[in-house]
């Protein structure tokens, strides 16, 4: 089949390259959170051209760890990993287009951890029980977005003000009111050895992890009722949170620096998760009426610099990604200080799970919005 569009192009990589994403070196079949971002990214492609092979796609890799009883091979709700949740989200499209049971049952199973994850004392959850304390900005796309279709699907909206205010504490404690930016995580009581002593917050603003929370913010509030209390104030959240990164936005390339702010130092990078992200938020913010046609210059700007400074094509047709962080976090290890040189030392990798998931839901919604503008 010959792929036309750049998403579909990527699409077929990730799938000749990887038919099986557990398999990959390193992954050894865990349930990772990685998995549910390139899984994102083919509903996304699957919603927009009706292809049955994407969703064949997800419901393959799905299927290698829901069992018929609902259960999920390697999860553990007593380990309360908010990561854990992401994957979850594929769950809502399986139940609806095969009717299968086990598929509720395993969203139902999530669910459960979120019922009695622990959470900070305003009510926010915790990045993860061995992370006390800790909202981390990563937390808000792996758990919001499921929870709030959990909630719209099975339990009749109840409670939604339970998913918004998670948004409305992350903000109020990472925000930095100089520049807007959103600093990776904060610490309720102050005393992990990264954060400051008197804000609770990490030193540093760590592009991927804004990312995360401005997809959140779109995917969340593409189906949260309008008349909620709380709709306006996350549509404010977005367009605050966007602004601010629209002052770091690189002036030659269109792209986001691994750490925000500070791309004239040295070591920094242009880092492609992260631009894909937020390329992501803003299309899909233009495309639901979150944004004005005002954004469409940067958002052009943002997508021509995906492509031209990460995107390899092979001879034989493939599409790799280049430079993406590996990963980023901040305690559990010494040097997770969440300094400036520890962002920068984490290793930069090509077709990473997470950096891919992000670029195909990046293209698909950007290509989406052009065809609607069109």
């Amino acid at each position: 089949m010959i792929c036309t569009t750049w998403a579909e192009r990527v699409a077929s990589s990730i799938m000749e390259r990887t038919p099986k994403l557990y398999e990959v070196n390193g992954y050894n079949g865990k349930w990772s959170y990685d998995y549910g971002v390139v899984l994102k990214g083919f509903e996304c492609l699957w919603k927009n051209t009706k292809d049955e092979r994407y969703l064949q796609y997800i419901r393959q890799n799905m299927d290698h760890f829901i069992r018929e009883d609902g259960s999920i091979l390697g999860y553990s709700q007593e380990e309360y990993n908010i990561d854990h949740i992401n994957n979850g989200k594929l769950l809502f499209v399986l139940h609806k287009e095969t009717s299968k049971e086990k598929y509720r049952k395993a969203a139902t199973l999530l669910r459960e951890q979120l019922s009695s994850h622990p959470r900070t004392s305003e009510g926010a959850f915790w990045h993860k029980q061995i992370y006390p304390f800790q909202i981390w900005l990563d937390g808000l796309y792996m758990g919001a977005p499921f929870y709030l279709e959990y909630l719209l699907t099975f339990e009749q909206e109840n409670d939604l003000d339970d998913v918004t205010k998670q948004f409305i504490l992350c903000e109020r404690h990472t925000k930095d009111e100089k520049t807007g930016l959103l600093y990776h995580a904060w610490d309720e009581k102050r005393v992990q050895p990264w954060c400051d002593r008197k804000t609770g917050q990490s030193p540093n603003f760590w592009g991927r992890s804004i990312g995360w929370f401005v997809m959140a913010l779109v995917d969340v509030l593409e189906i949260l009722p309008e008349d909620h209390p709380d709709f306006r104030e996350l549509t404010r959240i977005l367009y605050d949170t966007l602004a601010a990164l629209r002052n770091f936005q690189d002036a030659d390339s269109g792209a986001w620096y691994q750490v925000v702010n500070r791309g004239d130092q040295k070591g920094n990078y242009l880092e492609s998760s992260a631009s894909s992200m937020i390329v992501y938020a803003i299309a899909k913010g233009i495309r639901l009426g979150l944004l004005s046609s005002n954004w469409i210059g940067t958002l052009d700007r943002a997508y021509a610099g995906l492509i031209s400074e990460f995107v390899l094509e092979t001879k034989n047709g493939w599409v790799n990604l280049n430079k993406t962080c590996q990963v980023a976090g901040l305690g559990g290890q010494e040097q997770r200080d969440g300094t400036y040189a520890y962002y920068i030392s984490e290793p930069i990798i090509t077709n990473d799970q997470k950096g891919l998931g992000a670029f195909l839901l990046a293209i698909t919604e950007y290509e989406f919005l052009e065809r609607e503008l069109q």
